[in-house]
């Protein structure tokens, strides 16, 4: 039997190829969308799943709380560790500080390259469980070696095993190389790290850090088998609070699988979301994707019943029963699912590439699993069965009497679960055109933000060796001279981003107030460099000493301590030095554009590891650089010249953000495509259906805009239903996903109102084609048909 209805089902789509194609396109692009969804959710579940031990991985965090508010983070003071190494042993299997993801500098004779790397514990490679190429993972228990990636190793040796090999390190050590491990999947906490260092190293500035409230890393433990991570929680929690008198501290363990998707805290201590929410959004665009493909096979199908009912009512009265007839049917749209899947698997194969770029993601086709074939199987059988549900049960449940005495009507309520479906179709599709470009609108104003300074024309240089860092002096003059440099100045941290907090003491202070600084060390040129506004007072100079003493804070600063009538003047204490406020200066954004601007304090005295230079605006921007390389190269000749736009730094903040917008934009673009497919259908269906009706009215002198009318009307009042029923949806949700964030854009009726006309303009361009197509042929042609 299955064999009969597999050549019926084959004869059908060929015979109906027209409505086929868009079957089986609509299906397609609904697979291939749920697909590649599928993917990107199954790598973001998966996150830090990689390491054999991840159950037992926690993140210890830091909590401190001040006036009923809590801030929770991962980075921690290293002292933390010591008690958990010695008081704990037979409930804590291992311990790992590490430091953070940075740029170092590797050379090899000619060959020098920039990768990021950290300083690390020699437990942390036995807790990732690292699979060693070459070499041991017990290597950085030497403070004279390294682990490297395999993707490092290849760059620099090939496929020859470097093991033994010497490595140059930021122009200030050599370190031998220990192991070559395989670099891990982007999917994990340490994806981008293609260096693992020393932790005992004497350039590893953290081990000389020994205050409990210099929080400068980041610790990981692995559980003892059978330990319960929240009894030991209670525990440990307050092995930090005694040491620190000004604000509340305790830690808490964090499962490391959870961080990526449930890593954000609320004010009060809540796990407040993460990653999860991209999560449930692209899931839930995934599923409505591909219920758009269904909606349309199942309207297309239940269009086409009448064409159909002869054959049902011969054959009912040849001895077929309805299960027979349903198995049938079901055939056929499980045949059109499983076409659609070739289509679909070709299709996201095709895109992966530029998926994955839109997405940061590594991902690929596990086209040798198993499970991944289970699953896109059975997916696709369900799908078919669900497709074709309502059009078997529908067709099967034709009377053969009235179908071959040509009474059979299907009268007008059977149009009403399409016209229901098409109305569920667009307005799905018109709530995701409006929460995309409520999203736009969200990134793009986030974006014009003022920043507080030019960010136009700025590059940021690390100071990434010695050799340059004594040369600050000889390098500044010459690029000056080149004519293509305008300014340039030396920081702690970059402009676009700055890291380091602080406590600060000042005249009339509430004691019980804790309120952080962003500390940056800066030369005098900085300001004039970024072209900041000074509000009141100067900025530095180098033609005045006793600037090694003073301070510049920026107006949200100066709002907090409230010294009146001014700032300026006042003495404020950093650690165990005074400085006198000479300056202030306009609010900077320099973390993510979406948070609240933060106070900040500027100071002439300290390390600084970035240099921010302005060019020439009357000068190509590779013109410029072609120039500056040379000197850098001349007075750091042991690293190449790594530079970043201070613009794209800033833009990195966003890129989450962007990433989201960009992939929902496409998802509600194929949306419209497979509603527009649908309609296109459709409107081709009732273009036929009414052929006689319509030569009639020719005949009778209607006009072609009469005809386009007729043929118009009744799909424009669903799309006009679908946008009635989309517009609180969209109110609904977009203005609950915008109060996450304090600087926002307010919803306007041009945005709502501009989607809808966009999404009427399309499906008049849709359905005009059939309606005008029909309207221009021959009377005669059309009452000849049958």
């Amino acid at each position: 039997m299955w064999k009969i209805n597999m050549t019926l089902a084959w004869r059908n789509l060929v015979k109906g190829r027209g409505y086929s194609f868009i079957n089986i396109s609509g299906l397609a692009v609904g697979i291939a969308v749920a697909m590649l969804i599928g993917l990107w959710v199954a790598d973001e579940l998966s996150f830090d799943h990689h390491f054999a031990n991840h159950e037992r991985l926690m993140q210890v965090m830091m909590r401190q709380t001040n006036k009923g508010k809590t801030y929770t983070g991962m980075v921690i003071a290293p002292n933390v560790s010591g008690p958990l190494r010695t008081d704990y042993r037979d409930k804590v299997e291992a311990v790992a500080l590490y430091g953070w993801n940075v740029d170092h500098i590797v050379a090899d004779g000619d060959k020098k390259l920039v990768s990021q790397g950290i300083w690390a514990e020699a437990s942390l490679p036995e807790m990732l469980t690292l699979e060693m190429l070459h070499g041991s993972r017990q290597a950085l228990r030497d403070p004279s070696t390294m682990l490297i990636s395999r993707s490092l190793a290849q760059a620099l040796y090939g496929d020859a095993n470097p093991v033994g090999k010497f490595l140059r390190l930021d122009d200030n050590q050599e370190l031998t190389i220990g192991g070559v491990y395989q670099d891990l999947p982007g999917n994990t906490s340490f994806g981008a790290t293609r260096l693992m260092l020393p932790w005992e190293n004497k350039h590893n500035w953290i081990t000389g850090v020994t205050e409990w409230d210099n929080h400068v890393c980041s610790l990981v433990i692995q559980l003892a088998d059978g330990v319960d991570a929240a009894q030991l929680n209670e525990q440990i929690k307050t092995i930090p609070t005694a040491h620190i008198p000004y604000w509340q501290e305790e830690i808490m363990l964090y499962p490391m699988e959870r961080m990526h998707l449930y890593g954000e805290f609320s004010e009060s201590g809540a796990q407040d979301g993460g990653a999860i929410e991209f999560v449930w959004l692209f899931g839930t665009i995934g599923v409505f994707v591909l219920l758009l493909a269904c909606i349309n096979f199942m309207n297309l199908s239940t269009a086409r019943s009448e064409k159909r009912s002869k054959e049902v009512g011969i054959r009912k009265t040849i001895g077929s029963v309805r299960r027979q007839l349903i198995s049938q049917f079901l055939t056929e749209s499980v045949v059109t699912a499983f076409c659609a899947l070739l289509v679909a698997l070709m299709l996201t194969q095709l895109s992966l590439p530029l998926f994955n770029t839109l997405a940061g993601k590594r991902i690929a086709l596990p086209w040798s699993d198993i499970n991944f074939w289970c699953i896109t199987l059975g997916f696709t059988l369900l799908t078919g069965v669900l497709a074709g549900s309502y059009p078997a049960f529908y067709l099967s449940s034709f009377r053969p009497v009235k179908v071959l005495k040509g009474t059979f009507n299907a009268g007008r309520l059977a149009s009403l679960p399409r016209r229901v479906l098409v109305v569920v179709q667009f307005t799905v599709s018109i709530t995701l055109i409006i929460g995309t470009v409520i999203v736009f609108q969200q990134i793009q104003f986030t974006k014009d933000r003022p920043a507080g300074y030019n960010r136009q024309g700025l590059i940021s240089v690390p100071i990434s060796t010695e050799a340059l860092q004594k040369q600050l002096d000889v390098v500044r003059h010459e690029l000056l001279q080149t004519g293509v440099v305008v300014n340039l100045a030396q920081s702690s941290q970059t402009a676009a981003r700055f890291g380091n907090n602080t406590g600060i003491e000042w005249r009339g202070k509430d004691p019980d107030l804790v309120e952080f600084f962003f500390n940056v060390t800066i030369s005098p040129e900085f300001g004039e460099t970024l072209q900041w506004k000074v509000r009141e007072g100067r900025d530095f100079s180098r033609e005045i000493p006793s600037d090694s003493s003073a301070a510049i804070v920026n107006v949200r600063a100066a709002e907090i301590m409230n010294l009146q009538p001014s700032p300026v003047g006042e003495v404020v204490k950093h650690g165990d030095r005074e400085y006198t406020i000479i300056g202030v200066v306009d609010n900077m954004v320099t973390q993510t554009p979406y948070e609240p601007l933060k106070p900040c304090i500027f100071f002439m005295r300290g390390w600084m590891g970035t240099i921010t230079i302005r060019l020439n605006p009357d000068v190509p921007v590779q013109e410029a650089l072609a120039k500056i390389a040379p000197v850098f190269n001349k007075y750091n000749p042991s690293a190449p010249f790594d530079y970043r736009f201070v613009d794209d730094l800033y833009a990195d903040q966003l890129d989450a953000e962007q990433r989201v917008g960009t992939l929902a934009g496409i998802f509600a673009g194929l949306a419209i495509f497979i509603s527009c497919l649908g309609l296109f259908g459709l409107s081709s269906f009732v273009a036929e259906r009414r052929t006689k009706e319509i030569g009639i009215r020719k005949v009778l002198g209607a006009s072609v805009a009469n005809l386009w009318h007729l043929l118009s009307k009744e799909f424009i009042v669903l799309v006009v239903i679908s946008w009635f029923l989309a517009l609180p949806l969209s109110v609904y949700y977009m203005y609950d996903w915008l109060q996450q964030f304090p600087y926002r854009i307010t919803l306007s009726w041009t945005t709502f109102t501009a989607a809808a006309l966009g999404v009427m303009a399309l499906t008049l361009t849709t359905v005009s084609y059939q309606a005008i197509r029909a309207s221009l042929a021959k009377p005669v042609n059309s009452l000849r048909s049958e």
